[in-house]
């Protein structure tokens, strides 16, 4: 029996009507397409997100996923990460194994104690990978009960996982074996290893770094910098979660079953305050006077801005906050992007000279009349803001572009103090299961953006691509620049923007496009137990900037 169906073989590719016989998979439909210019890892059928292994039993939609898309960037990652914790076992026996965060292009990861795994090893596990992918080993997938599980994890050793199970709502899990190794993953997985033949293993301090492509660049790895302070950043938040003894979800989902979640808020906050007290501090003490700041998307830089200028002000300083986007050029100046389109993203459209004339003269202690920008007429309106800087006076920059280094050209850079932002997820589901930054940076948007700027779930999850290759162009590369990086995330936030955003992606229907990022998304939120009663969560805390009642936005 022939089955009628849609094809769309990669972004913005025309569809194409044709007719298969059902039961074909998808992955066999796939294979027919010989030109394509990434290999396709998983499919959206009818807007749900699914392997390829999946027959086509009936008429509907079918659009391929390589690793451009989000979703296929993930199942690359997880399949990767399987086949990576198989070759661990194949090379030094049962070992523990912990998936820790994204660093270096990659992910960091640690081998039984840390610093226990040697050069030589890392050698043998990265051959063995590339061995398994030559054999093209197929990933195998089996739902269990909760009943079935338990028995599972238990006899596996995976405690972590086994209370996580415990603590959550959750009714079947989703396993997958690999040449018998058998592992639980929230997500999907390619068909087999000849999938994912892309990756590089590297021994790094006390751990090892699995890297692979990214995006932009599906077939390549990307090249190698050393993002010191960012894992500096990640270690001060693994010392945090031990702190609040909270390393993974089950360990939240207890502190909120006991009631002892109220003192974690406190204790998160109370961090958060001493880190920028720290920084303001160190502002102070190197008597810096332009102070950069910049993060990516709901990072929370308004909500910091003002709380550093707080600190800053217990330093005895009285800064004067500028937003770069006041210094956008007038709308008929603004270059085009490659689509013919205003680019008001990248750094071509800030009036860079007014921008450095205007810090200088505040430097120098004249008075300076600084722009407002109108953004309905889209010019600069003067005469509204005058502003003159006392000696010793902090300016605080706030923008994405603030870390690039042409905005700032024309300023000495002994003036300088320069500040990343960015949520830097430290909790996971299990040691395999984490949670990436990005995504958690998207549900803090797309509450805020539903309750304060009027757009829906499904705007924002349609929108965030865009977001996130504008982030890759004109922020990511420029964090390196940075003398601090800030870790914005409360361990306890999803529990609570699970609250706020499960209703909302809810709403997201199967006709629509976003659909199955919304699945993906409630599929993880699911895991963590809802914190009802947030009215503990002072008024000054950046998640505040994002579910209300904020103080200062």
């Amino acid at each position: 029996m022939d089955v009628n169906i849609t094809v769309i073989t990669g972004p913005r590719e025309k569809p194409v009507e044709r007719t298969v016989k059902k039961g074909t998979t998808i992955q066999s439909l796939a294979e027919e397409y010989k030109n394509l210019p990434y290999t396709v890892l998983a499919a959206k059928v009818n807007n749900k997100i699914t392997e390829l292994t999946r027959t086509i039993e009936c008429p509907g939609c079918i659009e391929f996923l390589d690793m451009r898309s989000q979703a296929g960037f993930l199942i690359y990652q997880r399949s990767l990460s399987l086949l990576y914790m198989k070759a661990i076992n194949d090379v030094m026996g049962k070992a523990s194994v912990l998936i820790e965060n994204s660093l270096n292009k990659g992910l960091y990861t640690e081998i039984n104690e840390r610093g226990s795994v040697t050069a030589k090893q890392v050698k043998e596990i990265e051959a063995r990978m590339r061995e398994l992918v030559e054999l093209d080993i197929p990933f195998i997938k089996e739902h269990m009960s909760r009943e079935d599980a338990f028995r599972v994890l238990i006899a596996e050793g995976y405690k972590e996982k086994e209370r996580m199970l415990k603590k959550s709502e959750v009714q079947i899990l989703p396993f997958y074996s690999l040449d018998g190794f058998r592992n639980f993953f929230y997500g999907q997985m390619v068909p087999s290893t000849r999938y994912i033949p892309y990756f590089e293993l590297r021994k790094y301090r006390s751990g090892v770094l699995l890297r692979f492509p990214h995006p932009s660049q599906p077939n390549k790895i990307p090249p190698y910098v050393d993002e010191i302070q960012l894992y500096k950043v990640f270690r001060e938040a693994k010392l945090w979660s031990k702190l609040m003894q909270i390393s993974y979800v089950g360990d939240l989902n207890e502190t909120i079953e006991s009631g002892e979640y109220k003192e974690v808020i406190q204790i998160s906050e109370a961090l958060h305050e001493k880190k920028i007290a720290q920084i303001a501090d160190m502002i102070a003490k190197k008597k810096k006077r332009i102070i950069l700041i910049s993060g990516p998307s709901s990072s929370g830089k308004t909500t910091f801005s003002k709380r550093l200028i707080i600190q800053l002000r217990v330093n005895g300083l009285k800064p004067l906050y500028v937003g770069t986007d006041d210094y956008f050029l007038e709308r008929h100046q603004t270059p085009k992007d490659e689509h013919g389109e205003p680019n008001y993203e990248d750094i071509v459209a800030l009036d860079i000279e007014l921008f450095n004339s205007d810090m200088n003269r505040l430097l120098k202690g004249e008075t300076v009349d600084m722009p407002t920008f109108d953004f309905v007429n889209g010019t600069k309106i003067f005469g509204k803001r005058i502003a003159k800087a006392e000696e010793g006076q902090p300016i605080i920059i706030e923008g994405i572009h603030s870390l690039n280094k042409k905005l700032t050209e024309y300023i000495p850079d002994e003036e300088k103090f320069k500040i990343y932002i960015s949520p830097l997820t430290q909790l996971s589901i299990d040691e395999h299961n984490r949670i990436p930054t990005t995504d958690a940076r998207m549900i803090r948007r797309l509450v805020r953006d539903y309750l304060f700027r009027g757009s829906s779930a499904q705007e924002t999850i349609q929108s965030w691509p865009k977001v996130r290759m504008g982030e890759d162009k004109n922020i990511f590369p420029y964090n390196g620049e940075a003398d601090v990086f800030f870790n914005s995330e409360h361990i306890y936030e999803l529990s609570v923007l699970r609250k706020y955003a499960e209703p909302l992606l809810l709403k997201i229907t199967q006709e629509e496009p976003e659909y199955g990022e919304a699945i993906r998304i409630l599929k993880y939120l699911q895991y963590f137990k809802i914190i009802e009663d947030d009215t503990v969560i002072a008024k000054n805390s950046i998640l505040r900037e994002f579910i209300g009642g904020s103080i200062f936005v």
